[in-house]
């Protein structure tokens, strides 16, 4: 049993280590035994975290660039493990996005992971195994307001799961979906810090309280290992039951 959720021996390459899910799957994924690649924007943070792990290195990659995208592409072509966590998101009414805006955020959570998906999916092919965990969003299945953009990404990144693992599948390749809830991150921080926030999200969800990076890197590293061999096209939540629970004022 120990074996099966062991990562050792494997190359697990983390796009978007730098802070936040990334960085504690990347932390998730060294613990369990797995050579780790922290890639992300920000160099210097990466250093220093992949300074603290064993057997961890830091690599820029910009998903908004395809040239830093077929870079990455070309240095680990021997990537086991494939986690997409890279995102931006942009809170506005659906009428005022620019298309600047618009594109940007197409580019980050979307166009940009496929690229770099397809990629490194090509030698996954040729080795006949890998395994990819793509972050989507409680979007990829539910409706919320003022995040249209993002969601559609969130959307496509779900679908994008479903089809790959269709596909690629015959190739011993498999490849599921996160959604987080509502996790706090250096993102959001400062909207979960407001009273009326926590008091919302006691009434829409189960488990009272919204969680933390760490509660989502245990799923990810059951979905790089071989306990998860025969899961496949799946899009799983860690919400706390928002997306299948509500609390209301009424006591038996």
């Amino acid at each position: 049993m120990q074996d099966a959720f062991s990562l050792g021996g494997r190359t697990a390459l983390v796009a978007g280590a730098s802070r936040g899910i990334g960085l504690a799957i990347a932390q998730a994924f060294s613990q369990a035994g797995a050579r780790v690649i922290l890639a992300a924007r920000s160099l210097d943070a990466l250093k220093a975290h992949a300074a603290q792990l064993p057997n961890a290195e830091a690599a820029r990659l910009d998903v908004a660039d395809n040239a830093s995208i077929d870079e990455i592409v070309k240095r680990y072509p021997e990537t086991d493990i494939l986690a997409n966590v890279s995102g931006i998101n942009l809170r506005k009414r659906a009428e005022s996005y620019t298309e600047e805006e618009y594109a940007s955020l197409m580019q980050t959570n979307l166009h940009g992971l496929f690229r770099l998906t397809q990629g490194l999916g090509k030698h996954m092919i040729e080795r006949r195994r890998g395994k990819i965990i793509n972050i989507g969003s409680l979007t990829s299945l539910v409706g919320l307001p003022f995040v249209s953009v993002y969601s559609m990404t969130k959307s496509a990144i779900a679908g994008m799961t479903r089809a790959l693992a269709a596909e690629w599948g015959r190739h011993n390749i498999q490849v599921n979906c996160i959604a987080p809830g509502f996790i706090i991150t250096d993102l959001n921080r400062d909207i979960w810090s407001k009273p009326e926030m926590r008091a919302w999200l006691r009434g829409a969800q189960s488990l009272p309280d919204p969680g933390k990076p760490e509660d989502v890197a245990p799923l990810a590293v059951f979905l790089a290992a071989p306990a998860s061999d025969y899961i496949t096209g799946q899009v799983i939540t860690v919400d706390a039951g928002y997306s299948t629970t509500a609390n209301w004022p009424l006591e038996a």
